[in-house]
């Protein structure tokens, strides 16, 4: 399993957004789309053995499912669609219960910390690896690849201190993927084949 967990500091945390203004009223909400896109889709398949925890402002987590995904598309506006959709019944999802939205969509009342501690206690049995991806980690390539990594990364802002602090707390790794910072859901396509490869060995 690989997981990704994908901060939206500006991400919007009710329905109301237009699916026109992605990248304006509803808080770069664009490049956490991109992200899910990212992470899931290949050539002509979508990869069923990941997860996407899209962490809205600290207060709930939308989270993708690979392998129950379902009206999924590779397209902002209609991820954009399935995140509002799940907003839409955040009034019910009580403590940190999930409630489905769609096929392999779902959402919790969880923030950061929360959602960190979760993706990692519910893959304990397969020894799950928290690393946060980051431009003045560890160079990517003096790092075997974790088998099932849990991958942190922010949209477009930089983490919060608070954000910080929590990660070099609890992260097994910093790690970077190249020597340039890159696009959050260009992150996400470097670590696919960085894993794809088996650390860039193996074609």
């Amino acid at each position: 399993m690989r997981q990704f967990v994908v901060v939206g500091h500006d991400a919007p945390t009710t329905p109301e957004f237009a699916l026109d203004d992605l990248a304006g009223a509803a808080g770069r909400l664009d490049v956490l789309c991109r992200c899910v896109t990212s992470a899931f889709f290949l050539s002509h398949a979508i990869r069923e053995d990941v997860r996407v925890h899209l962490v809205l402002d600290d207060t709930f987590t939308v989270t993708f499912e690979g392998d129950d995904l379902r009206r999924l598309n590779p397209d902002e506006r209609s991820t954009a669609a399935l995140i509002r959709g799940a907003l839409e019944r955040r009034e019910d999802a009580i403590g940190h219960q999930p409630v489905e939205s769609s096929p392999g969509v779902a959402i919790r009342r969880r923030g950061f910390a929360a959602t960190l501690d979760a993706a990692v206690d519910e893959r304990r049995a397969g020894d799950a690896t928290l690393v946060q991806l980051h431009e003045a980690g560890t160079p990517v390539v003096d790092y075997d690849p974790p088998a099932d990594p849990v991958f942190v990364l922010s949209d477009h802002h930089d983490f919060t201190g608070a954000e910080a602090d929590l990660l070099a707390e609890r992260a097994d790794a910093r790690v970077r993927l190249g020597p340039r910072a890159l696009h959050a859901d260009h992150a996400v396509t470097v670590a696919h084949n960085f894993l794809d490869t088996d650390g860039f060995r193996s074609y």
